[in-house]
Formats: C-alpha cells, structure tokens, sequence
C-alpha cells in the first residue's frame, strides 16, 4: 500500500472515535481502508494471519487489555469477534474504542446487527483531493456553512487540463492499481475484477454457474455507468445475440452481490418535501465504485479516451440518449469523489431528473436542511445552456439552496452573475 496519500476519513474517524466506541470501517477490497485504520489504533490484531486468531480464541481479554484504539482486521475471519466487542461496549461504553475492518459484508454471518454499539462508516476510493490533482480553493463545508445562498466568494486556477481528468480516470482510484504503466496496470484491474467476480462472490454464499454470464452483465452495466437506464435494458446489452437470457431473479442476485462486495453503486433520485416538479425520476443512477473498471471492462485504452469518441470509443446501447461515454465517465470520476466528501461531511447524495428530461441536475448534495446541487461538464467552458437548470432550482429553492455549482476541466473557479460556481473539479475538495 502506497502510504503517501492523505485521506480525508482518518481525521473523521478520530473525531467519531471521541463519542463512539466501536466503528467498522466498510469498503472496496484494496481502497486503504486497514491502511488508514492502522494509522489510528493503538494496537493491531490482523485476523488474516494464524498469529493474531490463535492468540483471540485463547485469551479473548486482550481485547480488554490492549491498548486502544484496537483495530481487528478482516475481523470475518473471526466473526465471533463482532459479538464479543458488541457486549464489551454494552458492559463499559466509556472505554471501549475499537475498529473493525473487512471487505466482504459477512451477510451469510449469523451476527447482531452491531446496532446502537457499532457504527457502520463507508469509505471510497481516493478522491481527487486526496490524489493530490491539485490544490483546493473551493471547499463543500464552506460552501454548506457559508449561510450565503449562491453568493459565497469562489475562486481559484489550475493547470490541470482535461488530458489530465482522463488519465486519472483510468489509472483508478485503489492506490494499489495506480500504475503508471498501462499494459501492466490493465493487467492487474482484469485480475482484481475476476478474483472479485470469482472467489469474493463465494464468499459472499453466491455459486456462479455462469462466471462469463456475470461478466457480460457487469460490462453492460459498466457501459450504462452515470445513466438511468433500466435493469432490462441492461440485460438486454448483456445478452444480444444469446438466446437462453438469465432469469431475472439470477440478475437480482448478481446486483445484490456486487453491491455488497461494494463494486457497484445505485444513487437515489432526489424527492424534495417541496416537489418542484411533479413527475420526478425514481430508478437509480449506476455508477461503478471506481470508472477505472468502466474502461477495463469495455476495453478503452488512454489513447482511445483522448481520441475522437464517435471514431475511437465502443458505440453502446446507452450513447446517445445518456450521452458519449466519455462525459460519463467523467461524471463518474466526479461522483466517486463527492462520495467520498459527502462521507466525510456526513451529507447524502441524490440526483434530480425529471420523467421526461425537461429538468435534470446531476448530484444533489444534502446536510440536514442545506442543499448543494452540482453539475457536470467534461468541457472547459461554460455558457448559459449549461446552467439553466442550476438557475431553476436556485429560484424555485431561494434561500434553502446553499449553493449551485457546476463542475469542469476548465483553467479557473469563478461565480457568474447570475450566482452559479464554475468550479475547475481539481480546484474541489471537502
């Protein structure tokens, strides 16, 4: 594990470690998240390794006596633990401090949910900020606490150019796969998919009959990334040409599988208590944990990205309608780190889409009653066209909207006339 980015949860779990006793840190396999775990805790019991299990299943109060923060990692290796820690923090709260980390969900696990004593928190795959892209003049927790409607001071340049955002898509955001050589880093995503597709779905309690089946299906979902297409929709990319189709209930299992393995993302649509528009989206918007994977699945190279989309990118179902694949993998690059953000700023996010597309913004951002809603434009320039749905909302919304932005590969950060943030995505941080 590279050990020089600085990630934004570390700070946060500190903080929540103060009032909390137990927290159990949930994720991608290979985003960091023992890595960041273990720069917090005092002790460490790596539940991996033979050592660590034998030492627990015989002397369990070194879990008392340890010095705390105690992380248990890949804590599933030993689920007993999860109860155990669960009825030592019912015992003495106050000085109880533990970490748990793992990849899997352990559903198959017959546990207690960990309710009211263990505290579920998400971490993403590193965040523009946190690679480091650039260095951030526009801050989400100002723009929240700023008590301006659309009105806070923004400002900032940067040299990252849009060359830049495709090159940091591809190269992932698992600090592991941040390969510089492509051949070899293409190499290691196609191994770390099929491992996941594979050994991580029997974990899981899932037996694939099909492997290349749920392939096809994740690659279909894969060229729908940032879109709102439909599940049948979906299938129906998976299996053209194939004559016996999966039975639904095989695809439902394949969903819920990647999501609990955290592969797969389903972004909420938007219902505001006010219902500014009467006929709003409902289906979800899919999204990959990590657009690097998009690219692996569908075979598109650095090169290809840079070049012509209609000329050099696979045509898909989802073009078109849903836009060329290169502005949503842009899009994804941006969700995945306003995932990460909203996690640290304990926000939620949505997007808002009306039934026929007459008003669409793609993220909405909420912490308790404030509301930031985003854009995105994989250009650098912005005109009016561009924001006219952001100018809509801040009117129907007022002074409820804490601000409006839209997101770019452009030089610089500045505040139009008519209130909307042009933000450079580099130049954006929590």
């Amino acid at each position: 594990m590279d050990s020089r980015y600085i990630r934004l949860i570390e700070p946060f779990l500190e903080d929540l470690l103060t009032d909390l006793p137990a927290i159990s840190v949930d994720g991608l396999k290979g985003i960091g998240k023992t890595e960041s775990a273990s720069r917090i805790a005092n002790t460490v019991f790596e539940l991996d390794s033979e050592r660590d299990r034998l030492l627990l299943e015989n002397d369990a109060e070194r879990l008392v006596a340890a010095k705390q923060p105690v992380l248990l990692d890949e804590w599933q290796k030993l689920p007993w633990v999860w109860d155990h820690v669960r009825r030592l923090v019912d015992r003495n709260r106050q000085r109880s401090s533990f970490l748990f980390t793992g990849s899997i969900t352990a559903k198959n696990l017959d546990l207690h949910s960990g309710a009211g004593r263990i505290v579920r928190i998400r971490m993403f795959p590193l965040s523009l900020e946190e690679r480091g892209l650039g260095k951030k003049t526009v801050s989400l927790s100002s723009l929240f606490d700023s008590g301006q409607s659309c009105s806070a001071p923004i400002g900032g340049e940067t040299a990252i150019a849009f060359s830049d955002y495709l090159n940091e898509i591809a190269l992932s955001g698992l600090p592991a796969l941040r390969i510089a050589n492509e051949r070899r880093r293409r190499t290691v995503l196609s191994s770390y998919l099929d491992n996941l597709l594979t050994h991580d779905f029997v974990q899981e309690g899932i037996n694939i009959k099909q492997p290349q089946a749920l392939k096809r299906w994740l690659t279909a979902y894969a060229a729908a990334i940032s879109s709102t297409a439909g599940y049948n929709l979906i299938l129906d990319n998976a299996t053209a040409g194939v004559a016996e189709k999966p039975a639904t209930r095989t695809t439902i299992a394949y969903r819920e599988a990647l999501e609990r393995l955290w592969l797969i993302e389903e972004l909420p649509a938007w219902l505001d208590g006010e219902n500014y528009y009467a006929r709003l989206k409902r289906t979800p918007k899919h999204y990959l944990a990590d657009p690097a994977f998009a690219v692996q699945l569908l075979d598109i190279s650095i090169d290809r990205l840079l070049g012509q989309p209609s000329q050099h990118l696979p045509e898909t179902r989802f073009d078109g309608r849903y836009g060329n694949i290169v502005g949503r993998l842009f899009e994804a690059l941006l969700y995945q780190s306003l995932c990460a953000y909203a996690a640290v700023l304990e926000a939620e996010m949505f997007y808002f889409h009306t039934e026929k597309g007459e008003r669409e913004i793609d993220f909405i951002l909420t912490q308790g009653s404030r509301t930031i809603a985003v854009e995105v434009k994989a250009a650098p320039f912005v005109d009016d066209a561009d924001v006219r749905h952001l100018v809509w909302l801040k009117k129907a919304m007022g002074g409820r909207l804490a601000d409006a932005l839209i997101i770019t590969t452009g030089p610089l950060a500045y505040r139009r006339p008519d209130g909307i943030a042009v933000v450079p995505a580099a130049l954006l941080g929590a």
